[in-house]
């Protein structure tokens, strides 16, 4: 395999793991509320409830300082690397961000990625998580 192809694949399998990311973080909280209603006790795993608390609150951190992605950071430089531009032209990289990035000014994925914060919050505080060992929520046998 040439360097410049390892590269671009790198480059894909990063930008497939940021969707990946992003699925979790939105799918997350529709998966809380969803299954809070529906009586799914996994979605107040607190292993669950905490890495998907800790994953948008990277991002509205990331949002407020101003800071890229170090995913993005890292797949630029992978297609850099391959002897590309900052974005990859192949097949899933094409599609992968057509789905991912958008153009807007800043202040829209502030405002937006802060707006889910508060409601993975609130969703956090409407249905708390629950320890190991805890029955609440769970169908009787």
């Amino acid at each position: 395999m040439s360097t410049p192809l390892a590269y671009r694949l790198l480059a894909d399998a990063v930008l497939a793991l940021h969707v990946a990311i992003v699925v979790f973080v939105a799918g997350g909280l529709v998966a809380v509320l969803a299954g809070n209603w529906r009586g799914w006790g996994w979605v107040d795993r607190l292993w669950f409830r905490a890495s998907h608390l800790a994953a948008i609150g990277i991002v509205v951190a990331e949002a407020w300082a101003g800071a890229v992605c170090p995913l993005t950071t890292l797949e630029t430089w992978l297609r850099v690397q391959a002897g590309g531009g900052g974005y990859g032209d192949s097949f899933i990289g094409h599609w992968l961000q057509r789905l991912l990035y958008y153009d807007a000014p800043p202040w829209v994925f502030v405002a937006a990625y802060t707006a889910f914060g508060v409601a993975v919050l609130a969703a956090w505080w409407l249905f708390p998580p629950r320890r190991a060992g805890d029955r609440r929520h769970e169908a009787a046998p």
